[in-house]
Formats: C-alpha cells, structure tokens, sequence
C-alpha cells in the first residue's frame, strides 16, 4: 500500500491520517511538538492542564460522520455535554444577555433585555443567518473545489432572502447596523467575524452565517478540547498510523514535479508517495520547506494576514460565580478596538473573551478554576514593548476592564501566563503570529484559499490556513478533503 506523510498533527492533519490509515495505508505523522493537536494545545496549571487554543465547540454533525467513517462512534470514546448557554455576554452598564440554542429562548431573552422591537430584529437576523448557512454549506463547506459559479447556483432558490448580506462592499458591522437598533445587540452579532481572524469593519456580512453555526449547539467535552485530538490520534495509531513526536519537518522533497519524501530537521530523509502538510499555507509561499514550493501558492491566497491574540492561560479563583463556559466582557465603543488593531497597536479598550472551563467544579470545591481569556490583536505589532513592558500593559488592560465589571481572580497571572503574536509566531512558523490564516475581508475570500489538491503530485494541504477555512469544524473538514483526494488520486491511476 502506498506510504503517506503528515506534516503536522493539527486537527486537519489527524482527520487526515486517521482516514488514510482506516483504508489501509501507510501512515506517518510528524509534529515538532511532544503532544497532538496543533493550536488545539494545552498548559500545565496546578489545577491540570488547561485548554490554550479553540475552546468553542460547535458542528458536532461533522466531527460525528469522520468517527463514523472510521466505523466509531464519538460518544463511545469521548463524553459530551450540551451547553444550555452558548455564551454570557457582560456590559460596562452591568447588563447580561445569555443566548442559547433555543430561538424561542433567545427571543424571550433578548425581549427581556431589549424590548419587544429587539426581538422582533433578531428573529429577522436569526432567520436571514439560517438562510446564509444552508445555502452555502454544501457547495462551499463540503465541497473540495467551490467555484463561485456552483456557490450561486446552490443559492438560487434563496436568493432574493439573502441579498442584504451578499452585496459586494457591505460589511457584517454594516448589515448588523442596519438590523439592530440596540447598539449591545451590533456588538453581540457584529463579533462573529473574530471566529475567523477578522474584524466586523472589513469583512464581508456573510459571516453573519457564523452565528447560524453556533446556534445549531454548543457543546463542552469533559477533560477539556486537547481530549478530541488526543483519541483521533489513538484511533489512527491503532489502525496502524505511526506518530513521531518532537520531530521537525525542514523541506518537503519534489522532483519533476512530485513529491518523493522529506527531510526532517536532523537531516533523516524519509521517502513517501503522497504527503500532507498541515500547516500554515504561507510556510510553503515563503520557501520555508524548500525553494521548489516558492511558485506554489499565488499570493493573494496568503496575504494579507487574520487577527492574532493575546492569550491568557492560568488556574485562580474567580469574583463572579455567575459565570458561564464561555463569556463575553464588552468594552463601551466596540469599533475602538479594531481601529487599534488596523494601525497594528494592542487595543486599549478590549472587548475579552473569558473561558472558564471548569466553573460547575469550582463552585462545588470552592477550587481554583481554569481559564483562558483572549483579546484581541494585530499579527505583527507596530507596539515597541520590550518584553516586560508588554506583560504589564497587557495585564492592566485585560484585568483592569474586567475589574470594572466585577470579575477578579485570586492569584492575579504572572507573566507565564501570556502567549502573545510574537510567541505564536514562533509557535507556529511562517504564521506572523496569524492564528486563522487568510484575512477574510474579501467577499471571495473562500475562492482565494488554497484547497487541498496542488499541483505538485502528491502533495496535499490540510489546516485552517486551507479551503474551507479556520476553526476547528472547518480545519477538520480540510484534512478530510485532502485524504479523500489521495485516495481519489490513487484509484484513478
């Protein structure tokens, strides 16, 4: 059987080998970190390890059918819970607003907090974003090779009910703006485009399809995100997939043409028929894994750059007890933000996203919780912070704003605590600390993506830089894309 390569034990690169190596082929995975998952990762606290990268869970459906393409079902390996909250979302005025996967729920809420005007605006929202996604799901999402023509055609029939959010130069802050008149409600909707790397001012108002995804539920994984690439990797190796951990691919050989092996770090040459590089696509634009690669990608497909993050990890006690998974701390002029990072500064007035990820067990224990908490940020800084001075302003600015609005935490982290765009730059080569790839300010966006075929034969691209895009539902899809053309590929020779 023919021997595949994985470059990269990320999310996509698993589906990927875990697939390849249920139908019998030759599978070895190299990752340059001691652990699978890739920004799937986790830190060391005194409270056990702590979930560092995506922690939203969303589109069961699609991690449900790679287990079931393997002959597995998730729930027999994997314990899940439903969240009955999708997330918390604080003001400076002290109002809360949660939403769920209910839309009569999320009616009632939002009457509640807003007035009846409101509700009626967000049923039209919710509609219009539904709309959105069913749509596009298919011939984009699960399509290998969307093409633009194929996308319209598949929304035909919805046509005339989506055209306020596919006309060309209107943002999602724009159609956000024009459905909602309570200016919490812009801020609540308007901050899907961040799920993706991009701000609510450029990028296109079909990402308002992203809060259709989230309402289709929730969910959190007991033992934390890192257990899902934990057993894909279990599974793939018990169908024989082999993983070498701590070893760094340097150059991905080619010779007219076609791919026939690479090189690892140490200089060991391993050779392959096919490989799959789950990484950063700008890693190849740039020549890092070999001057053969320079002309592969067009550069449009990796530039300009999505978001960063500043990234706060650490066990303590929180102030608030009323917290749920996954929370939402608005600043007061949202555009603010973003402005900031347009001009490549640490946003002085953020909104932050606190993760507490095991709030049911600290409230019971009276224990320290563990958390992540995210703002936002430029991929490469115009800040001139040395290193120190970067903590501490980062420190005052994310603790400082939640001080405001009640929540503190006992012990306050330490300087350990913080990734910031430098480290994921160096965490994941070539990114420039981007951790969703392409921008997505562009409406076409998902056509400029690289998908998984090359032209180079053999040589396939996985990961949430690759079509159909960033987060993990999407990354996972890319990898399965790419071991459904190997073995497309192989059959047809």
């Amino acid at each position: 059987m023919k021997k595949v390569v994985v470059v990269g034990a990320g999310i996509g690169g698993l589906a990927s080998a875990l697939q390849l190596a249920h139908q019998g082929y030759e599978v070895e995975v190299y990752e340059k970190n001691s652990t699978p998952g890739g920004k799937m990762r986790t830190v060391n606290s005194t409270s056990g390890p702590i979930d560092a990268g995506p922690t939203v869970f969303t589109l069961k459906h699609i991690f449900d059918a790679l287990f079931q393409t393997v002959n597995e079902e998730i729930e027999d390996h994997l314990i899940f819970k439903q969240e009955s909250v999708l997330a918390r979302h604080f003001w400076p005025d002290g109002t809360v607003l949660d939403l769920s996967f209910s839309p009569e729920q999320n009616f009632n809420a939002i009457k509640a907090f807003g007035g009846i005007k409101a509700a009626i605006e967000f049923e039209k929202f919710d509609r219009l974003a539904k709309e959105l996604y069913t749509s596009f799901n298919q011939p984009i999402l699960h399509n290998p090779n969307p093409s633009i023509r194929e996308s319209i055609k598949g929304s035909l029939k919805s046509a005339l009910k989506i055209i306020p959010a596919i006309i060309p130069g209107r943002t999602l802050a724009d159609l956000v703006k024009s459905s909602f008149t309570d200016k919490r409600l812009r801020q609540v909707f308007s901050r899907y485009a961040t799920y993706i790397g991009g701000s609510p001012y450029n990028s296109p108002a079909i990402l308002s399809l992203i809060w259709h995804a989230e309402s289709l539920g929730v969910w959190k994984i007991e033992g934390g995100m890192h257990k899902l690439a934990t057993k894909i990797a279990d599974l793939a190796e018990h169908r024989g997939a082999h993983f070498h951990y701590n070893k760094s691919v340097s150059e991905i050989l080619v010779t007219n043409q076609q791919v026939n092996g690479v090189r690892l770090d140490n200089g060991e040459e391993i050779n392959c028929n096919y490989i799959v590089f789950n990484g950063d696509p700008l890693a190849i634009f740039t020549g890092l894994l070999g001057k053969n690669l320079n002309n592969l990608l067009p550069k449009k497909s990796v530039e300009e750059r999505s978001l960063s993050a500043y990234v706060w990890t650490f066990a303590a006690k929180p102030s608030l007890h009323d917290l749920a998974h996954h929370n939402i701390f608005f600043n007061s002029i949202y555009r603010s933000e973003f402005d900031d990072i347009a001009l490549g500064r640490m946003p002085r007035d953020p909104t932050l996203y606190v993760c507490a990820q095991d709030q049911e067990k600290q409230i019971k224990s009276n224990s320290a919780n563990k958390f992540e908490i995210i703002m936002n940020a430029p991929p490469l800084s115009n800040n001139n912070f040395n290193e120190e001075e970067e903590f501490e302003i980062c420190h005052q600015r994310t603790f400082k704003n939640l001080e405001k609005m009640g929540l503190t935490f006992t012990p306050s982290p330490s300087r350990t605590a913080l990734t910031t765009p430098k480290i994921f730059s160096q965490l994941f080569p070539a990114s420039s600390g981007s951790l969703y790839g392409l921008n997505p300010r562009k409406l076409m966006t998902t056509f400029l993506r690289p998908q998984a075929q090359t032209k180079i034969q053999g040589l396939y691209l996985a990961g949430g830089g690759v079509h159909p895009g960033p987060g993990i539902p999407m990354a996972l899809l890319s990898g399965r894309h790419a071991a459904a053309a190997i073995i497309k590929d192989q059959t047809s020779i």
